[in-house]
């Protein structure tokens, strides 16, 4: 069973038991957190899609960590102006652990992971 979701204005597939990596959001390690902002549930060959969300479906997750992403470097030349501009950039993420995926159509578990 696996659920499509939004946050932070992009979308997930994602599955109990998963880790990923989602725009920052802010709560501590080890919270707990619902995501209620559920597109389409899947379950074998049975499929529920929202318009816009699913009503009643819901993904829980806990916040494994909170971080940043690998450097984007931006470089901007303009040829024979001589001109160039350097900039990097480095995005915040939380990390979450998908503990459970719940609608009409069922729930998924999966167990929180140990603490590292």
């Amino acid at each position: 069973m696996y659920a499509v979701i939004k946050t932070g204005g992009k979308q997930y597939k994602v599955a109990a038991g998963e880790k990923i990596k989602v725009e920052q959001i802010s709560a501590d390690i080890g919270a707990g957190i619902e995501i209620d902002q559920v597109l389409a549930v899947y379950d074998g060959d049975k499929v529920k899609i929202g318009a816009p969300l699913v009503g009643g479906a819901s993904v829980s997750a806990v916040v494994l960590s909170q971080g940043r992403h690998k450097k984007v470097r931006i470089f901007k030349m303009r040829r024979r102006k001589h001109y160039q501009k350097r900039q990097g950039h480095r995005q915040n993420y939380t990390e979450l652990f998908i503990t459970q995926v719940s609608s009409e159509l069922g729930t998924a578990k999966a167990e929180a992971p140990a603490a590292a």
